[in-house]
């Protein structure tokens, strides 16, 4: 250990260090012990939880065939809007094809696809040029999409389905009893191993 001493108990209770000499520090020493193990402790799991991180983001840039640096923003973005990662790499993919200068022809730009309307609503001091930039694009595009989860109770299809064409056109449709699906939710669905219908949070 990177601590100097290590507890145990012998019978009775009695401690002893490593060597099996009675321990005879006092209750602080015991508290600063137990500190140092627990901190030594927390610097393995988020050494771990580091590799884990980079490894996913390794692993989906290899898949998608972008580079690191974008897979990174595109991975960090999604956990802070609270998206599974490999659900946001295929809503990019099918968005824009990882270009983050796309425009589309209604005026959508950049990773995300994301209008500049949406974007002032969530962010008042973001312009058109803004969205060019991946990090600010993808954290209007997946806040949006998070809010369209919780508006839809999590029904992953229907959340997918409003994104790409909007939520007042899908709620209209919806309201005549139609059937909103374009294509677009079945095939961000089959890149992915997750459920089909609704989501918990």
């Amino acid at each position: 250990l990177a601590v100097g001493l290590a507890i145990t108990l012998l019978p009775g209770g009695a401690r002893a260090s490593r060597e099996g000499t009675p321990y005879t520090g006092t209750a602080g020493d015991l508290r600063m012990l137990r500190s140092a193990l627990d901190a030594e402790q927390g610097e393995a799991d988020l050494q771990r939880l580091r590799a884990d991180r980079a490894e996913a983001i390794l692993g989906l840039a290899k898949q998608h065939d972008v580079s690191a640096d974008l897979a990174e923003t595109i991975y960090d973005e999604a956990q802070r809007a609270g998206i599974e990662p490999a659900l946001a790499f295929e809503m990019v993919r099918l968005e824009s094809r990882f270009n983050p200068r796309a425009v589309s022809g209604v005026g959508a730009i950049g990773l995300a696809q994301v209008m500049p309307r949406t974007a002032t609503f969530y962010d008042s001091t973001v312009t058109r040029d803004d969205l060019f930039d991946p990090a600010t694009n993808l954290r209007i595009g997946f806040q949006f999409f998070r809010d369209l989860l919780e508006r839809y109770d999590y029904d992953l299809r229907t959340a997918l389905l409003a994104y790409n064409r909007g939520p007042g056109r899908v709620g209209s449709i919806l309201a005549r009893g139609g059937n909103p699906a374009n294509g677009y939710a079945s095939r961000i669905l089959e890149g992915l191993a997750l459920p089909k219908g609704p989501t918990p949070p």
